[in-house]
């Protein structure tokens, strides 16, 4: 049975077989009897991307790993990094702490902040990502925006590593010509900002699917 746990760059879940290099959550969205989505988007503000081997831990998926046989949160899956930011994620500081300091301290820095608890990261990209908020997409200019950082075109995610334009899709980065057409950022700005002053995602893959 495929489950309905991978994340696209907007937000939205989707059954599909590859789980991707990262999994994460934002609550408990499922019925673990059913293993089906409950209907809720989110039941917390703490959106964030974790690593799927830590400590040698087994999850039984959209089961019941609650410590009081409870659901539990919620496993989603990104195909990398990249995606995950978009979708309105944070890397999470206890099996990615090194990461998530790094992405704090840009984060701050790049938002002129002097200082950001998780908490407030979290209560800044609520009222910034596609899903959570009704914030009207952000036009941009895609030559002005930093690597990693997507974009939507004619309803498709675009994304520039390296100075090349790369097209979004379940199975791969796909080359792809310059977008021309009106973009509108899917990454928060927040996060935006955070890969402006330096933040490295972790990508899918060196190559792209061809």
């Amino acid at each position: 049975m495929t489950l309905q746990n991978r994340a696209d760059p907007f937000g939205a879940l989707h059954a599909v077989p590859a789980r991707g290099l990262f999994t994460g959550n934002r609550g408990i969205l499922h019925d673990p009897d059913a293993r089906e989505p409950s209907g809720r988007r989110w039941t917390t503000r703490a959106w964030i991307v974790c690593s799927c081997d830590w400590k040698g831990r087994r999850r039984d998926v959209w089961g019941r790993n609650g410590r009081d046989g409870g659901a539990g949160w919620t496993e989603l899956f990104f195909a990398d990094e990249v995606t995950a930011l978009a979708a309105g994620h944070r890397p999470c500081f206890t099996c990615r702490r090194d990461d998530a300091r790094a992405f704090q301290s840009a984060f701050g820095a790049g938002n002129d902040l002097a200082s950001v608890t998780a908490p407030q990261m979290d209560e800044r990209l609520h009222a910034e990502r596609r899903l959570s908020s009704r914030a009207t997409p952000v036009p941009v200019a895609p030559d002005e925006l930093p690597d990693a950082a997507m974009i939507e075109v004619a309803g498709q995610p675009f994304v520039r590593r390296e100075g090349n334009w790369l097209r979004w899709t379940f199975e791969g980065y796909v080359p792809s010509p310059r977008p021309t057409a009106p973009a509108f950022a899917i990454t928060p700005p927040s996060t935006i900002a955070a890969l402006r002053d330096g933040y490295r995602p972790v990508w899918a893959s060196v190559e792209v699917r061809l």
